[in-house]
């Protein structure tokens, strides 16, 4: 199925659960693609068709590709939920890898309304106590040194807006 199709199959599915319902319903539409001038021609149909959040892989996609998304979300008017597709192949080495606390202040960085952060349940488990440590990275404006939670010197982000972590599968937000 091509990226148009889908987006349409996803947003019919959304229009029909919403009227049964009367609840509101969403899906994150998946504009990751390689080129940057293609992201944008799937996050202008998604917002075209009325679907007000698209989806990026920025581990896949890359960094800048990133940022230019997310500018282009925020001039336009919609949500970019960041998705962290490949990131076991790089944070979960604990020898040579990069830690998730990296990638997420590079997307905080970067751009991004939401991040699929992990929990501390689940099949995207961490360590309790470095997983709310990140998840504060993510959105706090301050965070006081802590190395019990991973947070190796202090992080005053001057102003910087905040990611907000998501959990995903099913899992209770309480357990962020």
């Amino acid at each position: 199925m091509r990226w148009r199709d889908r987006f349409m199959f996803s947003a019919e599915a959304i229009y029909k659960a919403q009227t049964e319902t009367g609840e509101v319903k969403g899906h994150y539409l998946n504009a990751t693609a390689g080129t940057v001038e293609e992201m944008y021609k799937r996050a202008q149909y998604a917002a075209q068709i009325g679907v007000p959040i698209i989806m990026h892989d920025y581990l896949t996609g890359g960094f800048t590709a990133n940022t230019s998304l997310a500018v282009y979300c925020r001039d336009n008017g919609l949500l970019l939920h960041i998705h962290r597709a490949m990131h076991a192949v790089i944070d979960r080495q604990r020898n040579h890898g990069i830690h998730f606390r990296v990638l997420a202040k590079t997307l905080r960085m970067s751009g991004g309304d939401h991040l699929h952060s992990g929990t501390v349940v689940g099949k995207l488990e961490g360590e309790r106590e470095v997983t709310l440590g990140f998840v504060d990275l993510m959105r706090d404006a301050y965070v006081e040194k802590d190395r019990s939670r991973g947070i190796y010197f202090t992080q005053d982000w001057v102003g910087m807006g905040g990611t907000m972590p998501v959990a995903s599968g099913g899992i209770h937000v309480w357990h962020m």
